[in-house]
């Protein structure tokens, strides 16, 4: 077979928009949303600046798009985990909570810059209250089926007890993801919420055992 020429393939449209948000992402891991130019992010990503705006309005436009990837990565991979909360009532919160812990990390820097930007834009803050919202009615139902079938005492509502332990996740992982003052230690993470959580919701670190 003849080589082929070195000219590359025409970049599709989603191909381009995928390597702003690469770009946007390895620039994050770096330094600041504040400190990244629409300059570096065209340069990074092989395109212009002016078509940068083909693709995204602004910077807030480009971070609502990564922020709505690591929501939904998170979303996808904790529905692929066991639902197993009658037989492993400990293992499965466990896995949910690490499931939420190892995304965020992974892709710190998009999560501190989208953070940070709730203050100031409310389609970022509309998006992480509703993903928000989403892991409350998670959690919700589950502490009320665990109730139910008496594995849970009651006490707490159901609800409200999803909404402050979500809150304290949310929380927590954003000290750390800050490297704040004080905020428990990376590797530690997992161990203190999860064991925050089971304790909370079955008044037992090891629910189910004689």
């Amino acid at each position: 077979m003849a080589p082929r020429g070195r000219r590359t393939a025409r970049v599709s449209g989603d191909e381009r928009q995928d390597a702003i948000l690469a770009t946007a992402e390895a620039l994050l891991g770096e330094r600041s949303f504040e400190d990244v130019s629409i300059e570096e992010l065209a340069r990074g990503a092989g395109i212009s600046r002016p078509t940068f705006y083909f693709y995204f309005s602004s910077k807030d436009e480009m971070l609502l798009a990564l922020l709505d990837r690591v929501i939904s990565e998170v979303e996808h991979r904790v529905s692929e985990l066991p639902r197993n909360f009658e037989s492993d009532p400990a293992g499965a919160w466990t896995r949910s909570i690490g499931m939420f812990v190892e995304v965020f990390v992974a892709h710190r820097g998009v999560a501190t810059a989208a953070i940070a930007a709730r203050t100031r834009n409310d389609e970022v803050r509309t998006l992480w209250s509703k993903s928000m919202q989403s892991w409350v009615d998670f959690s919700s139902d589950v502490i009320a089926s665990e109730q139910a079938r008496g594995a849970a005492p009651d006490g707490i509502d159901a609800h409200d007890l999803a909404v402050s332990l979500n809150l304290m996740n949310e929380r927590v992982i954003t000290a750390v993801l800050n490297r704040e003052i004080p905020a428990i230690a990376e590797s530690h993470a997992l161990d203190v919420l999860s064991t925050i959580w089971i304790r909370s919701i079955y008044g037992s670190v090891n629910p189910g055992r004689s």
